[in-house]
């Protein structure tokens, strides 16, 4: 124990130059991830294809629903934060001096290196084909896209990815003949999610999603140069828009037109709260990013009040420090066989919860030894 907690004072040193309400947000929906995916791998009845399938799955009650729903939160936040981070990045290289090539090519490594591990390690723990298009992948293709497209003013940028959020539901692709292969991967991988023709399959298309990341690229060139003060001004305003977000999407959900990419059916609260995250509507999306602002909002006030290491806390901002590597470990620690391999036996709600709780200490216990592995080879780790 002594060991450990050596392990996180040296975590937690160095970090002054971090926004420490970014890892918070980050670390909070990856919890919230890992949720989603112990459950998904080991209850016997777990939603999902949300969007995919234009009617919900009756075998959820309120309870296994709302167990699905609250993960909706988690891949807008990721990409989001992604933008983020890279608008961040990219400004303290060219700070410090690096040059605009090399900054470009280490924005296309990283994203290269993001598709191969969704083939190579994310496909299988999922038993998918290695050429599932997933969000690990969405994300290697946006850096690769921002490695070019960061050159755009931010404005251009911001209004880009409006366009792009506010309007996607009217993409027309048919002129890409889906009659071949490459056609429908192609239509899959830019904005039409499915699994009708193995192995090419994706859920996570192109766009919208780099739309997302484009608003998350305006909010980190913002944070870039910005004094502590004046972010920490924006704890209440932060709220507010995430406030504001949530209270559209209600009134987009209750129009039953625009923004709904599945409608409404009845005025039943699971019909309410079944939304099209495959491809993600408007609707969504304001659910969603409205999380993701009142996460933030709550990041900045621990932040604040000095907060950020103590106990629950300290372990969220640690998650949010490590993001990638979570990801990929979290997902075989909690799969707990090899791919291909049947499930053994299911668990109840209780059983499942606690296998969650379990995993979420054993994978901060990792995340502490990763980071202190990375202090010591920064090179060598530099893009994971």
């Amino acid at each position: 124990m002594a060991q450990l907690t050596v392990q996180i004072e040296e975590a937690s040193a160095g970090l002054s130059g971090r926004h420490q309400f970014i890892d918070f947000a980050r670390g909070l929906v990856m919890m919230i991830m890992a949720w989603d995916h112990v459950s998904g791998f080991w209850m016997q009845v777990h939603g999902g294809l949300e969007g995919i399938y234009p009617y919900r799955n009756q075998a959820l009650d309120l309870t296994l629903f709302l167990a699905r729903f609250v993960s909706h939160w988690c891949a807008p936040t990721f990409v989001f934060l992604s933008g983020v981070s890279i608008a961040l990045s990219v400004n303290k290289r060219l700070g410090r001096g690096d040059s605009q090539r090399d900054v470009s090519l280490h924005i296309i490594k990283r994203g290269f290196l993001l598709l191969a591990f969704e083939a190579l390690l994310v496909s299988p723990a999922f038993d998918l084909p290695y050429l599932y298009f997933g969000v690990i992948a969405v994300i290697g293709v946006g850096l690769i896209i921002f490695s070019v497209g960061r050159r755009l003013p931010t404005t251009a940028i911001l209004a880009i990815s409006l366009i792009i959020v506010l309007n996607h539901q009217w993409l027309d692709l048919s002129f890409i003949t889906a009659d071949v292969v490459w056609g429908h991967y192609l239509r899959r991988i830019i904005h039409e999610p499915g699994f009708s023709w193995p192995p090419y399959f994706a859920l996570y298309p192109v766009i919208p999603w780099i739309g997302v990341m484009g608003l998350g690229w305006g909010f980190g060139t913002f944070l870039h140069g910005t004094d502590r003060d004046r972010i920490f001004s924006l704890k209440l305003p932060l709220a507010a828009t995430g406030a504001t977000s949530i209270a559209l999407f209600f009134l987009v959900r209750w129009m039953n037109g625009y923004g709904n990419l599945v409608r409404r059916w009845s005025n039943d609260l699971l019909d309410w709260l079944y939304l099209s995250k495959y491809p993600p509507s408007v609707a969504f999306l304001l659910w969603a990013l409205g999380g993701t602002c009142l996460f933030m909002a709550l990041g900045m006030l621990i932040e604040d009040k000095g907060w950020s290491d103590l106990n629950v806390s300290g372990a969220v901002h640690t998650f949010g420090r490590t993001p990638l590597f979570f990801y990929l470990t979290h997902l075989w620690l909690y799969r707990l066989r090899l791919p291909g391999a049947p499930v053994p036996f299911h668990l109840d709600l209780l059983q499942t919860l606690g296998f969650w709780a379990v995993g979420l200490v054993v994978l901060w216990m990792l995340c502490v030894g990763y980071e202190r592995l990375k202090r010591r080879h920064p090179r060598f780790l530099q893009y994971i």
